[in-house]
């Protein structure tokens, strides 16, 4: 969404565009206003009224004067550049990710809310704080020791031993991974760092799978779940950065590879 809104307010995505990236991720995509206050001043439906189409979240944005996108992934104890806003932040964290549109102090959150179907809440989030955006060639670089770091994490924890075939694991679940279709003009090394993102959630996955055999102590699973916690963080921080570099390619009209 962050990627593909940007596009499109900057004329370099048709809304039809926008809407077949995100049927990679649910067939059907709903739109609501957070509360009525919201509803009214945007144009949209409230929460109890009957929701609109993407469609009508990319039009009410331009109404609104949005020029860009932000993402955002926020966890407890991490909600670095989310609005003060009361409403929005348990929804953000219980979504554990959101879109900010700059300019116009809107925020969306989606929620699947039944079999392929998938609710974007708009909020008003009021003025977005000042947020550094992680670099691109540091989260590559990162990403690179990460991949290392979680080989090895997986061999000190002997998390082989105790499920045989876990490189299997690992690589059907990124063989099966979604693949959205990205715009026009989407910078190769973004595309590079969310690959190397994927393959570090796959090892992450595959380690912090509850052993079935009930084979590791309480001090062991302790400390797999602390040594996995950074490389979480660094996956988030990495699809932060790759989301970032492609917005101001895509709003800058520059093709970076």
């Amino acid at each position: 969404m962050t990627v593909w809104a940007s596009a499109w307010l900057h004329g370099s995505a048709a809304p039809d565009d926008v809407i077949d990236a995100l049927h990679t991720w649910a067939q059907r995509h709903e739109v609501t206003a957070a509360d009525d206050d919201t509803a009214r001043q945007l144009e949209l439906p409230g929460p109890h009224d009957v929701p609109t189409s993407v469609v009508g979240l990319l039009a009410a944005a331009r109404r609104a004067g949005a020029h860009g996108s932000r993402l955002l992934l926020p966890v407890s104890g991490d909600v670095r550049g989310l609005p003060a806003a009361e409403d929005l932040t348990p929804a953000a964290l219980h979504a554990g990710e959101v879109t900010l549109l700059a300019g116009a102090d809107l925020a969306v959150v989606p929620e699947p809310v039944a079999d392929c179907v998938l609710r974007w809440t708009v909020f008003r989030s009021g003025p977005l704080p000042p947020a550094e955006e992680p670099l691109l060639a540091e989260a590559e670089h990162g990403l690179r020791g990460a991949v290392r770091q979680a080989a090895t994490t997986l061999v000190d924890l002997d998390v082989a031993r105790h499920r045989p075939g876990v490189r299997d694991e690992i690589a059907g679940r990124l063989e099966t991974r979604i693949r959205p279709p990205w715009p026009a003009g989407m910078p190769g090394r973004a595309l590079r760092v969310f690959e190397q993102a994927d393959e570090v959630e796959a090892i992450l996955a595959a380690a912090d799978i509850d052993d079935p055999g009930g084979a590791l102590s309480a001090p062991t699973a302790a400390a797999r779940s602390a040594a996995l916690r950074p490389l979480a963080t660094m996956v988030r921080e990495a699809r932060r950065a790759a989301v970032a570099e492609a917005v101001r390619a895509l709003t800058q009209g520059v093709d970076r590879h």
